[in-house]
C-alpha cells in the first residue's frame, strides 16, 4: 500500500522522466512510433509548404520578418526550412509538438481551432494539408528522408491563355524535382493575381477574368520558386488604327487588335505640339511656336519640332531635373552647395552633349577623385554606404528592387542574401579621405580583393551581378568598372531595359512594367514584344537617349488623341488612347510663369532661371508652391517620391494664393502689355489661350471671353472705373480661369 508521500516521490521522479522522454522523442531523427502508411513525410518538401498556404509565415502572422507573433517565428514563406526546423520541433522544449499523441500538437491545435489561435482557424481538420502535418509528427517529425529530392522548378498548367470576360479556369502547380520526378503541388501553392480588378484567384487556383480588357498575370508560388500564368481578357470590337509610323505603332496596335480595343484618333496640331514640348522640354510652346507650327504645311513638321526640342537646352534641363532628383542631388546643409552645384552642371552637360547612357552610368559608378575634378564623384558623398549603393544602382539602373534581400530572400523573386552581398562586394574596396573644403571626400579606389561579408552566415562574398559572374577581378581593378561593363554588355536582361521601361513610362504615364522600377519574372510587361523590340533598339543605337526619345515621340501611339472612344474608355494599360498626366510641380510653376509674363526669383541663381533647372532640393523649402505641388526631396530613387496627384491644398493655391495673384500682376508681365498694345480684345484672348493651350480659341470660347472682357466694372463706391482698369483686372479674371483649367493642369 503506497502512502501520500510515496505517491509525492513517484511524481517527483516520473514526471520528469516523462518529459524528458518526451524531448528526447521529439530530438531522434528516426521515427519512434509505427510509420503512417504511405510516402515519407519531408519537413522541406512537405510540412514548410502546408505551413506557407496557411500562411503561418507570413509577415503578419509568425515571420521572423514581420516580428513573428508570441515568440514563434519562422523564416518568411520558408525560405530558410532548417532554421524553421528548429524552432519548430526543439525550441521551447518542444512544446509546440506532441509525439506522444499527435493530434494534441500544439501546431495542430491552434491551426486547426482546437485552442484559442490569434490567427483563427487555418487548417480544417479533415482537409489533407491537415493529415500531412499529423503524419508527420506520427512519423517523428523527421527534417528529411534519406532519398528527399531537392526541389528544383516549377511550371503552371497553362502557363498562358485567352480568357473571356466572366470566365474561369483551374491552373495546376507542378513541380520538379532533383531526381526527375514530378509532382502535383497545386493544393500547397500559393496563387496572387497582379490586377485583382482584372482577374480574381481562389486559394485552390480558379482564375476568374473580370470585365476589364487587357493583360492580367497570376504569380504561383512553391517552396522559394515561382512561376507565372499570363491571360489575354479581350474585348472582342474591331480595330481599324492608324498607318504606323514604326516599330513602336506596329506593336502596340498588334496587341490593341488581339484584344480587340480600338485606339482613338491621332490627336490634332496644336495638341502634340503643346504635349511634346511639355514631355521633351518641359514647357509649353510659346505663342511665336504655337503659330509657326500651325502654319506649317510640311508632312514631316512634327518630326522637326522633336528634333528641334532634343537639341535645345530646355531638353537637357528638364531630363537633368529628373536624373538629379533620383541620384539625390540633395543638400542638408551649406556645404553641399559646391557639390550640388557640380553634379547638376555634370548631369546636363552630358544630357546636352548627347553622352550615351551606359556611358554615363561608367562615370557615375567609377568615380574617383574631388568633387571639383570629378563631379559624378558627388553621387558617394550623398550615399556613402555599400548596401545603400547597391540597392540604389540596382534599383535605378536595373529596375531590381534588392532591399528585401539583404535579410531574407526576395519573397516575389529568386534573388537571395547571397545575391545581395554578392553585389555589394563591387563597392567593397572604395576608399575616403577627407579634403580641404569641408564635407568633401576624395574618393578612390582601394587595391586588394574585393569582397563583402554576409551577414547571416559571415562568410565572404566575391563579386557576382544578380547570379552572373564577371570573373576573379585582380587586386589593383576597380570592381566597379567589372559592373559597368556587365551592365553596357548587349545581353544584359536588366540594364536597357529598366531604362527604356521607364523612360516609357515619361511619355506615357504608364510604363510597360509597373511600378517601372520593379522588373521581375513575376511581374511581366503587358506588351513583351513592345519591351523587347525597344530594348534592341535602345541597345543597337549605343545606348542614345535621344534616339530612344525620338522613336518614341514619333510614334502614331505617342500621338493618339486623349479623347476616348466608346470601346477604350476602361483601357488602362495598352496605349489604346493617351492617358492624361498633371504636370510637375516645376513645370507647372514656369508654364504659369510663361502665361503671365512673370519671373519666379530663386536665391543665388541669375533671373530667369527656370524651376526645371533648379540644381537642387533646397529652394524646395523658400518655394510654397514647389512645396504644396509635390516637387521631391531626393531622398530616394524611386520616382514615386513625386507627388503627381491633385489635392484641396493645390486647389487653394491656384485660386487664392498671393504669388499667384502677384504674378497676374506683375508690372512687366504679359496683362500689361497686352494693355499698351493697340490689338483688338479678339487678339489678346487669341494670344492669352496660344500661351496657354498652344491654340486658338473655339468660336464659344472666344465669345464667353469677350463678353466678359467688354463688362463693365464698378468699384467699391459704387463708381465705374475708367476703361484701362476695367480691361486689366477682367484680363487677369480670365488669364486666372485659364490657368485654373484641366486643360492647362494636365498633359493631354
Amino acid at each position: 500500500m503506497t502512502t501520500v508521500s510515496d505517491h509525492n516521490r513517484i511524481q517527483r521522479w516520473l514526471l520528469p522522466a516523462i518529459l524528458a522522454l518526451g524531448l528526447l522523442l521529439i530530438q531522434r531523427p528516426a521515427p519512434c512510433v509505427a510509420q503512417t502508411p504511405g510516402d515519407p513525410v519531408s519537413f522541406v518538401n512537405d510540412v514548410v509548404p502546408v505551413l506557407t498556404k496557411a500562411g503561418c509565415n507570413a509577415g503578419v502572422c509568425h515571420a521572423k520578418a514581420g516580428g513573428g507573433q508570441n515568440g514563434f517565428q519562422l523564416s518568411l514563406l520558408g525560405f530558410e526550412p532548417l532554421e524553421d526546423y528548429q524552432h519548430l520541433v526543439r525550441e521551447g522544449r518542444g512544446r509546440r509538438l506532441f509525439p506522444l499523441d499527435p493530434p494534441r500538437s500544439l501546431l495542430l491545435a491552434k491551426a486547426a481551432g482546437d485552442v484559442p489561435h490569434g490567427g483563427g482557424v487555418r487548417i480544417e481538420k479533415d482537409s489533407k494539408n491537415y493529415n500531412t502535418l499529423l503524419r508527420w509528427i506520427q512519423a517523428g517529425s523527421p527534417y528529411r528522408p534519406a532519398a528527399d529530392p531537392d526541389l528544383v522548378a516549377i511550371a503552371i498548367e497553362p502557363a498562358t491563355g485567352t480568357l473571356l470576360p466572366g470566365e474561369s479556369l483551374n491552373l495546376r502547380s507542378i513541380a520538379t524535382f532533383s531526381d526527375g520526378s514530378t509532382r502535383d503541388v497545386t493544393k500547397t501553392s500559393l496563387f496572387e493575381s497582379n490586377d485583382s480588378a482584372m482577374a480574381t484567384v481562389t486559394e485552390s487556383g480558379q482564375v476568374t477574368a473580370l470585365d476589364l480588357p487587357g493583360k492580367v498575370s497570376v504569380m504561383v508560388r512553391y517552396q522559394d520558386r515561382v512561376a507565372v500564368y499570363n491571360a489575354s481578357i479581350p474585348l472582342g470590337q474591331p480595330v481599324t488604327p492608324p498607318p504606323p509610323n514604326n516599330f513602336i505603332d506596329e506593336l502596340v496596335f498588334a496587341n490593341l487588335k488581339q484584344l480587340g480595343i480600338p485606339p482613338s484618333q491621332v490627336c490634332d496640331d496644336a495638341t502634340f505640339l503643346r504635349r511634346v514640348s511639355l514631355d521633351i522640354a518641359g514647357r509649353v510652346p510659346t505663342e511665336v511656336e504655337a503659330r509657326a507650327f500651325a502654319a506649317d504645311d510640311a508632312a514631316d513638321k512634327r518630326a522637326t519640332a522633336i528634333d528641334r526640342l532634343l537639341r535645345s537646352p530646355d531638353y537637357a534641363d528638364y531630363f537633368a531635373n529628373k536624373w538629379t532628383a533620383l541620384l539625390k542631388n540633395r543638400r542638408d546643409d551649406a556645404s553641399d552647395i559646391t557639390s550640388n552645384f557640380a553634379f547638376h552642371a555634370w548631369v546636363r552637360d552630358n544630357l546636352l552633349a548627347g553622352t550615351a547612357y551606359d556611358q554615363l552610368v561608367r562615370q557615375l559608378l567609377a568615380a574617383t577623385g574631388t568633387v571639383i575634378a570629378n563631379p559624378p564623384v558627388a553621387w558617394y558623398k550623398r550615399v556613402k554606404e555599400p548596401k545603400q549603393q547597391i540597392e540604389d544602382v540596382a534599383q535605378l539602373f536595373l529596375g531590381v528592387r534588392l532591399q528585401c534581400a539583404q535579410c531574407h530572400h526576395h519573397p516575389f523573386e529568386r534573388w537571395s542574401q547571397e545575391d545581395y552581398y554578392s553585389l555589394a562586394a563591387f563597392f567593397s574596396r572604395i576608399g575616403r579621405k577627407p579634403t580641404d573644403t569641408a564635407g568633401e571626400d576624395l574618393i578612390f579606389h582601394q587595391r586588394g580583393m574585393a569582397q563583402a561579408v554576409n551577414m547571416k552566415n559571415g562568410q565572404p562574398v566575391p563579386p557576382a551581378a544578380l547570379g552572373d559572374s564577371v570573373g576573379e577581378i585582380p587586386p589593383d581593378e576597380d570592381p566597379r568598372l567589372r559592373l559597368a561593363d556587365w551592365m553596357a554588355n548587349p545581353d544584359n536582361p536588366f540594364f536597357a531595359k529598366s531604362l527604356v521601361n521607364r523612360y516609357w513610362k515619361h511619355f506615357f504615364r504608364r510604363g510597360l512594367i509597373e511600378p517601372e522600377d520593379d522588373i521581375r519574372d513575376t511581374n511581366p510587361p503587358t506588351n513583351p514584344e513592345l519591351l523587347g523590340a525597344l530594348e534592341r533598339h535602345f541597345v543597337d543605337s549605343g545606348f542614345d537617349l535621344r534616339a530612344l526619345i525620338r522613336a518614341i515621340t514619333n510614334s502614331k501611339a505617342y500621338q493618339l488623341s486623349a479623347i476616348p472612344n466608346e470601346h477604350n474608355l476602361v483601357d488602362s494599360q495598352n496605349y489604346s488612347r493617351f492617358y492624361p498626366k498633371r504636370l510637375q510641380a516645376e513645370v507647372m510653376l514656369d508654364a504659369i510663369d510663361q502665361v503671365t509674363g512673370a519671373q519666379t526669383s530663386f536665391a543665388n541663381l541669375p533671373i530667369g532661371t527656370r524651376a526645371v533647372a533648379l540644381p537642387d532640393n533646397s529652394y524646395n523649402k523658400a518655394s510654397p508652391f514647389l512645396r504644396v505641388f509635390g516637387r521631391p526631396e531626393a531622398t530616394s530613387v524611386c520616382e514615386c517620391e513625386r507627388v503627381q496627384s491633385g489635392s484641396l491644398a493645390q486647389s487653394l493655391h491656384l485660386m487664392n494664393a498671393g504669388d499667384i495673384k502677384s504674378k497676374l500682376a506683375a508690372g512687366g508681365g504679359r496683362i500689361n502689355r497686352l494693355i499698351g498694345e493697340k490689338t483688338s480684345a479678339a487678339e489678346k484672348i487669341n494670344e492669352l489661350y496660344l500661351a496657354a493651350f498652344a491654340r486658338a480659341p473655339s468660336e464659344s470660347e472666344l465669345a464667353t471671353a469677350l463678353q466678359y472682357i467688354n463688362e463693365p466694372r464698378t468699384g467699391a463706391d459704387g463708381k465705374p472705373l475708367d476703361e484701362t482698369r476695367t480691361l486689366r483686372e477682367n484680363l487677369q479674371d480670365l488669364t486666372w480661369a485659364l490657368l485654373n483649367t484641366k486643360e492647362f493642369l494636365f498633359n493631354h
